[in-house]
């Protein structure tokens, strides 16, 4: 295709750093260096205690980085003036941001000389903020997707210079419209570098700051189902949070987690919280709109399971209103 580049050979030598932390950053450097790209540097978060022994883990981009034999600087803060002379010494054109997880100061937006690009996942100006993907899943919307971001010193706030959307099909979790981003959000960052190098890229656009829409960051409490809410926005509610931080709601004075549900019609007289009927095709709660049919659920120390096996050594009380 036009602008396809020799994947041995990065396009005029381009100078770039990459920074970020997360999965969705590892996918887009990994996808990078498959097409011949090259980092001068890759800049990640300090290794964090995980799992049940606490030991310190790498970052998923770290893992990429090294297995590719990468440099790797891993600052605790980007403020202190030596790691800004550090990264001034590296004199990259550009550098990549993905989900790095650290403010950039100014100074350092300033050190490459085409400035810092940023993989947003969402389209900007909607949702700027901390999660982007499950508050486009919570509200219903129709379309969600990646920008290719010029970042300045505002949050998500800077001019957008590739952007590409694809339809939400009301069944995606956050965890498995993560993943396709993050996929888009590297195709998007190679046909932008391809773009820089055969000097076809479009100015960046500015953004309409009065279109602009807040994803605040997920809270544990949020994730708690109230039965008064409409049976549509519970079930937006589950896929949203899931994987993290999970819907809830409590059965027998048990803090169950519902990792899969659908929408019923409304049981007439039924209050919400009430159980309208359990049998091993699902579990039907009325709500305050149309019925919440639970499909998998996972009680407190327990495995996830489907109903059916739930329902087997269980019984239900006549409404979960109380139980909340």
């Amino acid at each position: 295709s036009q602008g396809c580049l020799n994947p041995m050979s990065p396009p005029n030598g381009l100078r770039f750093l990459f920074a970020g932390t997360p999965e969705f950053a590892a996918i887009p450097l990994q996808g990078l260096l498959d097409a011949g790209y090259r980092p001068s540097a890759v800049l990640t978060q300090p290794d964090r205690p995980a799992g049940r022994g606490r030991r310190l883990q790498s970052s998923p981009v770290k893992q990429v980085a090294m297995e590719a034999g990468l440099k790797v600087m891993q600052p605790s803060t980007l403020s202190e003036p030596e790691v800004q002379q550090q990264l001034q010494g590296l004199r990259p054109e550009l550098m990549i941001v993905v989900a790095y997880g650290l403010i950039l100061p100014a100074q350092v937006l300033e050190i490459p000389s085409m400035g810092c690009w940023n993989i947003y996942a969402s389209l900007l100006p909607r949702w700027r903020g901390a999660a982007p993907i499950q508050r486009a899943i919570e509200a219903g919307d129709e379309h969600t997707g990646v920008c290719i971001m010029q970042m300045d010193q505002g949050l998500d706030t800077g001019p957008v210079l590739l952007r590409k959307a694809i339809p939400l099909q009301g069944t995606e979790t956050a965890g498995e419209l993560h993943d396709q981003l993050a996929a888009l959000g590297a195709t998007a960052l190679l046909e932008s570098l391809n773009m820089l190098s055969t000097g076809s890229l479009p100015p960046a656009v500015p953004q309409d700051n009065s279109k602009a829409s807040y994803a605040a960051k997920l809270k544990k409490s949020e994730a708690q189902l109230d039965w008064n809410q409409s049976a549509a926005s519970l079930e937006r509610q589950v896929r949203a949070f899931s994987p993290w931080p999970a819907a809830w709601c409590v059965i027998n004075n048990v803090v169950t987690r519902v990792w899969k549900s659908g929408v019923t019609e409304h049981a007439d007289g039924a209050q919400p919280g009430d159980v309208v009927q359990a049998s091993a095709s699902g579990i039907d709660i009325a709500t305050g709109a149309g019925t919440l049919r639970i499909l998998e659920l996972q009680p407190a120390g327990k495995r996830r399971m489907s109903v059916a096996d739930y329902l087997n050594s269980r019984r239900l009380p006549p409404s979960l209103a109380a139980s909340t």
